[in-house]
C-alpha cells in the first residue's frame, strides 16, 4: 500500500493519507519472481510532483499487488540529494538539475508546469509588472496602494530554501534569496494556497497547475499574468509562459528492475489522465 507523507524534520513525517513513514535508507528488495514484480520503492522530493506521483503509485500498486510505494516530500533539492546518496530509489524535482547534480543519474520528464504569482480573489489588482513584483519581494513596495489598490500592507509570502520555485524566481529576477523581504515563508504549495486564500492582502508564488486546480475548485485565488502572458496550463503547454519548468523523476544509473518498471509506467499515456487531473501538461 502506498504511503504519502509531508516532511517536518529530517526524520519526522506526518502521514497525509495512507500511513506513517520515517526517514530510512532506501531498501528496494525487489525482483521479478515467477513473473510477479515484488518489493518496495521510496520516492522523495518536490511537493509539486508528489501528489501526482502519489496517484501514479496507487495505480502502479493496483497492477502489481506485491509492490509498495512510499512517497515523501521535502523539496526538489532533497529528492536530488536522496537519489545520489541512495536514500531514495527515485527522486522528484520540479526543476532541471544543475550541472553539479547531473553526474551518475538520469532524469525523466514526467510533466510540464510553471510558477505563477497568486493573490486572493478578493484583491482587485488585475496584473503586476515584473518591476512591481521585483519591488514587492525586495521590500521596495510594501503597500497595495503603491500599485493602485486600497491602502493595506502587502503580506509577502516567500518559499523556503531548497524549493525549486524560489530558485526559478530568484534566477528570473537576478536576485539572491537573501534579497527577498518576506512577511511569511511557506514550504509546500498547499501552505501557500491556504495563506493566500485566507488573507486578501497576501501574495505568493506557486505551481501553475496547483493554483489553477484550486481556483477551478472554488478556492479564492487569482493567478496573475506574468510578463504579459496569462498564467495557465495552456500557455505552459504552448511554451510561452516565461516561468515554465519540467517536473522530473531522477534515477541512479544502473537502476533496478522495479525502478525500471515504475519509470516505464510513469512515462506512458496510461497516466496522462492523472497528469491532466492535477492540471499539469503531459509531455506527450
Amino acid at each position: 500500500m502506498m504511503r504519502y507523507g509531508l516532511v517536518i524534520g529530517p526524520c519526522l513525517l506526518i502521514a497525509v493519507a495512507f500511513g506513517l513513514s520515517g526517514c530510512e535508507q532506501s531498501s528496494s528488495a525487489e525482483g521479478v519472481d515467477d513473473g510477479v514484480l515484488r518489493g518496495k520503492l521510496t520516492l522523495t522530493g518536490s511537493s509539486t510532483v508528489a501528489p501526482l506521483v502519489g496517484e501514479i503509485a496507487k495505480r502502479f500498486e493496483q497492477r502489481h499487488p506485491e509492490v509498495r510505494v512510499d512517497v515523501q516530500t521535502g523539496g526538489s533539492s532533497r529528492g536530488i540529494a536522496d537519489t545520489h546518496s541512495g536514500l531514495a530509489d527515485i527522486g522528484m524535482s520540479s526543476r532541471s538539475l544543475k550541472l553539479g547534480e547531473q553526474a551518475g543519474v538520469t532524469t525523466h520528464i514526467l510533466a510540464q508546469d510553471g510558477v505563477a504569482f497568486v493573490i486572493n480573489a478578493a484583491n482587485p489588482v488585475a496584473s503586476l509588472t515584473n518591476q512591481q513584483l521585483h519591488d514587492i519581494y525586495t521590500g521596495k513596495i510594501t503597500r497595495w496602494s503603491e500599485v493602485g489598490d486600497r491602502d493595506a500592507p502587502i503580506t509577502v509570502i516567500n518559499r523556503a530554501e531548497g524549493r525549486s520555485e524560489l530558485e526559478l524566481v530568484t534566477k528570473f529576477f537576478e536576485i539572491k534569496p537573501s534579497d527577498i523581504q518576506p512577511t511569511l515563508v511557506a514550504g509546500e504549495n498547499q501552505e501557500c494556497v491556504k495563506l493566500v486564500a485566507g488573507n486578501p492582502d497576501a501574495i505568493a508564488y506557486l505551481s501553475v497547475g496547483t493554483a489553477e486546480y484550486e481556483s477551478q475548485r472554488g478556492t479564492p485565488l487569482k493567478l496573475l499574468p506574468f510578463a504579459g502572458v496569462e498564467a495557465n496550463t495552456t500557455t505552459v503547454k504552448a511554451g510561452t509562459f516565461p516561468l515554465g519548468r519540467p517536473l522530473v523523476l531522477i534515477t541512479k544509473n544502473g537502476r533496478s528492475p522495479l525502478v525500471d518498471a515504475f519509470i516505464e509506467f510513469a512515462l506512458t499515456p496510461a497516466v496522462d489522465d492523472l497528469i491532466e487531473g492535477q492540471s499539469f501538461v503531459s509531455p506527450r
